[in-house]
């Protein structure tokens, strides 16, 4: 229970310093304890986390506004400290606060503004229900972020990740809609779950890729290190556990899943802005390169959409214009392109 002002200012700035990614081992096991003593250092957690996250994000509509984000953000901790201890939070407290947030809100700045996420965040009273955190990676896009617990997540274009704000502290949960690469922060005592429509996948620490676009007719999973547990979300038969280099596919026609013995790392390039295919069908390569380019692509004639391709490209140095015309370069097709509009043609 917080009494004094000296203990709210050494909880504000665990729990700054826990938004921040800057606790050392120490300091996170200082801040668990305290969560676990009260229900209330609970509440006053949760409702700490939800004034951080609506100040920077209350206007995602705008440029972000780091000065403004830091005034809101202020104000309302110090409404909080003062609902809790009717009275004010010291000087020191008050400049930690300042220092970390400035050096946090450029850090989102740059995410918003140069990497394309956005967030959404529930902007209602720190008294009422805690609304959902809502991350998306825009078409054209990718976006690299780190979950309340250190888990580094990236999310490749059309993607979305939205999880609960108790996260890492009830649960660690979330909803992935898209492609995802996670290193998962060990936590025995908590473990990790990543869920879509058809599979959820329950990890305690580890390095995999998700990929589940609601138009592809598969979705996968593949294991780069560590161990994983997946569940078809339509079957209770126990799950498979993946071990590393393995992929697991899901036909969400047959609703089947398939394991194979694959190069796992490359699952991951996307981060890393390469793109690859290896005997890909040409329609799920055109939904791909809508995504990361932000065109839009139609396929003219039937017979080419089960034609497949091989190639490996560099998104940050070849266009749209590079990739098709490797593409046309097969003599299988052909494309016209006006603007951000592009039609596939047999040859």
């Amino acid at each position: 229970m917080m009494n004094t002002k000296n203990d709210i200012a050494g909880i504000d700035e665990l729990i700054a310093g826990y938004f921040a990614q800057e606790l050392n081992k120490e300091e996170l096991a200082e801040l668990q304890q305290w969560l676990k003593s009260t229900n209330d250092n609970k509440t006053y957690f949760l409702q700490a986390q939800e004034v951080w996250f609506s100040a920077i994000s209350a206007n995602h509509a705008i440029r972000f506004n780091a000065e403004k984000a830091f005034q809101r953000f202020l104000s309302s901790t110090i409404a909080l400290n003062e609902k809790a201890t009717n009275d004010t939070p010291t000087v020191n407290s008050r400049r930690f606060f300042e220092l970390n947030f400035i050096k946090v809100a450029a850090a989102v700045a740059v995410l918003m503004v140069f990497a394309g996420v956005g967030y959404w965040v529930g902007s209602g009273s720190n008294a009422g229900q805690l609304a959902d955190v809502k991350v998306e990676a825009p078409f054209g896009s990718k976006t690299k972020m780190y979950l309340p617990d250190g888990t580094l997540v990236w999310l490749n274009a059309g993607s979305t990740l939205i999880y609960s704000q108790e996260f890492g502290v009830e649960n660690r949960e979330i909803q992935l809609i898209g492609e995802g690469y996670f290193e998962v922060t060990k936590n025995k005592a908590l473990a990790f779950d990543v869920r879509t429509n058809e599979m959820t996948v329950h990890v305690l620490g580890t390095k995999f890729n998700f990929r589940n676009y609601s138009d592809e007719d598969e979705a996968s999973v593949t294991l780069i290190e560590g161990k994983v547990q997946l569940n078809d979300n339509c079957k209770n038969d126990g799950g498979y556990i993946l071990a590393p280099n393995q992929q697991a596919i899901f036909d969400k026609t047959s609703k089947n899943i398939t394991i194979n013995t694959v190069r796992a790392t490359y699952s991951s390039d996307w981060t890393k802005g390469l793109i690859s295919f290896d005997e890909e069908k040409l329609g799920n390569i055109a939904r791909e390169l809508e995504r990361l380019y932000n065109v839009n692509i139609s396929i003219a004639d039937d017979s080419l959409l089960n034609y497949r391709f091989y190639g490996n490209f560099t998104r940050t140095e070849q266009s749209i214009e590079d990739v098709l015309n490797v593409l046309a370069s097969t003599n299988k097709l052909s494309y016209q392109q006006k603007g951000r509009e592009i039609t596939l043609r047999l040859k």
